[in-house]
């Protein structure tokens, strides 16, 4: 009888150590506050699943680093991996990786150059970019009545969602309603609200006359106030517009300082990036491409998003 009891308590830590799930999860950055939510919504969902374990790794914004800590999950044997690219035209590189060990990838967040030719058991989960800059600059053009002079805050320009970012502003500037719009600078500040602070001031110095600053993100949009305020500039006589709906803009946004962002889900695409690999890892299909909607936020709708937070 004890034979059979010990026998049968084997089979069962067997059969459980088999169904155990590992994601090997590269984000490129833990210091942003958008990913830092990304990844807390990762874990969140992974914590919540039993025999789910998630193995984050900060790429630190190296590429190099990225491709290392793919390299070292596959040689761990991890069920699945999930990447966010430090570099959205290096990624056809890692997919290859991932494929030449037939191991499941999904990228997440950030659109990868190759998303349209991803091998098998491989997918792509954030929100469209189109959607973002184009809600922001809507907005902004209608609190502009139409006219007015603009400065545009890039991202990175080696990711993808700054250049479609970027290009949505233009797409809506040089609509009817909108062309009285004037974009006198652009440049990049990185997503970096150190870096938007420094590239406000530089603009300043420079006797830049501007009514709205449009940044590609909410940490630049936050910079850019910081400067201004420094600057003695009242908020009340520009529009700042930003993209994520960080905690840290919402704020900004109550305190009257930023006037639109546009929520982007992190938690959710942290989400939908687990469910995602762990249905490749188990073989259940799913498809290429899963987009979490954007949505605007204003001082009209802020509290709506504050209880979200």
């Amino acid at each position: 009888m004890k034979k059979l009891l010990i026998g049968t308590a084997m089979a069962a830590m067997i059969s459980g150590a088999a169904h155990a799930e590992t994601i090997g999860v590269s984000m490129a950055l833990f210091d942003d506050n958008f990913l830092t939510v990304l990844r807390g919504g990762m874990q969140s969902h992974a914590d919540g699943m039993e025999n789910v374990t998630l193995q984050i790794e900060d790429a630190q914004n190296d590429v190099s680093r990225q491709q290392s800590q793919i390299q070292n999950f596959i040689a761990s044997g991890v069920d699945a991996i999930i990447v966010n690219p430090v570099d959205t035209d290096a990624t056809a590189a890692i997919s290859k990786i991932a494929a030449d060990a037939n191991i499941p990838l999904v990228y997440v967040n950030r659109q990868p150059a190759n998303v349209d030719e991803l091998p098998d058991r491989q997918a792509f989960v954030a929100s469209d970019e189109k959607e973002s800059g184009t809600l922001q600059t809507q907005e902004v053009c209608k609190l502009l009545n139409g006219k007015g002079k603009a400065v545009v805050m890039m991202g990175e320009l080696s990711n993808q969602a700054a250049r479609v970012r970027t290009q949505d502003i233009k797409d809506v500037i040089a609509t009817d309603a909108c062309k009285g719009i004037e974009i006198v600078e652009e440049q990049t500040a990185n997503w970096s609200r150190t870096q938007g602070a420094d590239l406000m001031t530089n603009w300043l110095s420079a006797g830049i006359e501007f009514d709205a600053v449009i940044a590609n993100n909410d940490e630049m949009a936050i910079g850019a106030i910081q400067a201004l305020k420094s600057g003695g500039r009242s908020m009340d006589s520009v529009i700042i517009a930003g993209i994520d709906a960080t905690q840290d803009a919402l704020a900004a946004m109550e305190a009257g300082d930023l006037d639109v962002t546009v929520f982007q889900n992190a938690a959710g695409q942290g989400q939908g990036a687990v469910d995602a690999a762990l249905k490749l890892a188990r073989n259940e299909p799913i498809e290429k491409k899963t987009f979490v909607p954007f949505e605007l936020v204003t001082p009209a709708n802020l509290a709506e998003y504050q209880a979200k937070n």
